[in-house]
């Protein structure tokens, strides 16, 4: 398995693989929710690719793509050092390394690009990201009460967050 940044040309893959990750029910958006044509990702993929602070890395596996991170950057000078991330795994490719490989692929990018706070959220129900995000390293920082709403109920989100470099 390879892990690699996104290039314009994997963006109806990478359509298809987010919308696989998103009937996990883990995400921000309902499984089906998200209209994103391969088009409008492919412009979005250029638009990362001219940010150094952010970036889209991607696991494949033979030629075939296991999981996403985005890494979403801050354009201003006291947040520049800090970084929002949203991943996801193909649900065939769960449980399998995946996800400790795009964070490992992340630790590695942030150390060349001077970041020392990786941010993110996770249903606090969501077990499985739990642990994963701590076997990367992640500590819990807080709860976000009454985040989302899912079927008519509200859900709490944890805050975690890894820093570099301590």
């Amino acid at each position: 398995m390879i892990i690699r940044q996104a290039e314009t040309a994997d963006a109806e893959r990478l359509v298809s693989l987010m919308a696989d990750a998103e009937r996990s029910g883990f995400m921000l958006f309902e499984p089906g929710e998200r209209q994103i044509a391969p088009d409008q990702l492919s412009k979005r993929i250029a638009a990362v690719e001219q940010d150094e602070k952010s970036a889209i890395l991607l696991a494949e596996d033979n030629g075939e793509l296991k999981g996403y991170l985005f890494i979403i950057g801050n354009s201003t000078q006291r947040r520049s050092h800090n970084v929002y991330l949203a991943i996801g795994i193909a649900e065939a490719s769960r449980g399998q390394g995946v996800g400790m490989r795009l964070f490992e692929g992340l630790d590695s990018w942030a150390a060349e690009n001077n970041i020392h706070r990786l941010e993110l959220t996770v249903m606090m129900h969501n077990r499985a990201g739990v642990a994963l995000y701590q076997k990367a390293g992640f500590k819990i920082e807080g709860i976000k009460k009454n985040s989302l709403k899912i079927d008519g109920e509200y859900i709490d989100e944890y805050y975690m967050a890894k820093l570099l470099g301590e």
